[in-house]
């Protein structure tokens, strides 16, 4: 199980955009990154084809995990993410700044 997955709001923990927040788009386990909506924008020059007009387009580049963490439910701060086992078996996420459940 992962400790952040695609829908979790995030706070930037260090890098340009320290301390900006935003929604997890997608997880790349294997290289240990993320993309959040609106943090590491990039500007990339881009060739026109048939499907996508040409000029220099903003996206958001993958930020590595370890640079971000989730932002907790009760206070809206960063915090580290634990596991717990519930009594059916079953594991879910913890905040460990306040104990809360995460969703999801």
């Amino acid at each position: 199980m992962q400790k952040i997955k695609k829908g979790d709001n995030v706070v930037v923990l260090a890098g340009k955009d320290k301390g900006r927040s935003g929604e997890v788009l997608r997880v790349m386990p294997k290289d240990d990154k993320a993309v959040v909506r609106g943090i590491n924008q990039i500007r990339r020059h881009q060739k026109q084809s048939q499907t996508q007009e040409g000029g220099i387009i903003t996206k958001e580049a993958p930020i590595h995990l370890s640079n971000i963490a989730l932002v907790d439910p009760k206070d809206g701060k960063p915090s580290k993410i634990g596991f717990k086992v519930k009594d059916d078996g079953t594991r879910v996420r913890v905040a460990k700044r306040s104990g809360a459940e995460i969703d999801g």
